[in-house]
């Protein structure tokens, strides 16, 4: 089964910090770790999660063996990497995480009262990537306690990780950094903030 896997410089886990086999003319040594989601085996994204797992490096995964589908991973027995996705580098990171900040900016602004402590965050939180975008806009879209403080036109529940994965998937596929990612909100943000726990095993 193909499916995605961040990784930092070198190929390492961010989680356990266990380093991988690049690719060097074919796909790398396979990894091999018993599957208990969130603590032990190989996890992955398919395509509608990446939103969710953004990382610095990201590579296309072979899946075999025992793989288990949650709602925002896929977890295996055994694995290896098959290629680093080129597209997504530091130019189109960057990008994403401005327009990430800027979406955030809006959240916040955009509630009533807005919420300035949170506001004042965003930009600091901008050097370690859009992932801790997401968890910083899950926390503005929190402190939203009741409907009313929703801005105006955001997008219904449910729609963010699919319009998110759209735009990295055209993002990727060719020069398209000019597509809008105006995409964090509610749904998303709060997956990612939720769906992020210690990693053992592999990674």
């Amino acid at each position: 089964m193909i499916a995605y896997k961040f990784l930092q410089r070198g190929a390492t886990s961010p989680f356990t910090g266990f380093c991988w086999t690049m690719p060097d003319g074919g796909p790398g040594a396979w990894v091999e770790a018993p599957v208990e989601p969130c603590h032990s085996g190989i996890h992955a994204c398919r395509r509608d999660d990446l939103p969710l797992w953004l990382g610095r490096v990201l590579y296309e995964v072979e899946l075999d063996g025992e793989i288990v589908a949650e709602p925002t991973k896929l977890v295996a027995s055994r694995a290896r990497l098959l290629r680093r996705i080129d597209a997504w580098d530091d130019r189109l990171r960057e990008a994403y995480t401005r327009m990430c900040a800027d979406r955030a900016h809006e959240l916040a602004v955009g509630m009533s009262p807005p919420l300035a402590d949170w506001d004042a965050v965003i930009e600091p939180s901008t050097a370690e990537g859009p992932a801790l975008l997401g968890f910083v806009a899950a926390r503005i879209v929190r402190g939203a306690r009741r409907p009313a403080r929703i801005p105006p036109g955001a997008d219904p529940p449910g729609t963010l990780a699919r319009r998110t994965a759209d735009a990295l998937s055209t993002a990727m596929a060719g020069p398209a950094l000019s597509v809008r990612l105006d995409l964090i909100d509610e749904d998303c943000a709060a997956r990612a903030a939720g769906s992020r726990g210690s990693r053992g095993g592999r990674g």
